[in-house]
Order: C-alpha cells, then structure tokens, then sequence
C-alpha cells in the first residue's frame, strides 16, 4: 500500500476516530453505536497506516513527500 495521506490528514482522522469512538461507547444505542465503532475503526485504521482506499479510487492524494 502506498501512503496517500499527509501528516495533517493523518492527525486530523486520528482526532475524528477517537472522538467518534468516544461518542459511539458514552452517548449512542443499538445500531447507531455500531455504525459509530464502524467509522472509528476505519478512521483510525486509515490514519494508522497512511493509506485510504477512497483516496485511491478518487485519484486523491495528500501526501506531497512524492
């Protein structure tokens, strides 16, 4: 997988994940708190290796280390 995520894009969705899991376990029930652990996951997952696979399907890439 090649990094298509700038620092700042990383942190930024480091941020979001964490806050969304946090709202997901506190204030959220049933299928809504699911769908919150769904998109923390996939926030932190993306920010963890750098990599987002819509990024790559819409030609989009942040990373300007190329």
């Amino acid at each position: 997988m090649q990094v298509n995520e700038s620092a700042m894009d990383r942190v930024l969705r480091a941020i979001g994940g964490v806050v969304v899991l946090y709202f997901s376990y506190m204030a959220f029930t049933g299928w809504i708190q699911i769908v919150g652990y769904v998109i923390a996951a996939v926030l932190i997952f993306t920010a963890i290796t750098g990599f987002c696979a819509l990024y790559k399907v819409l030609g989009i890439n942040t990373n300007k280390a190329e």
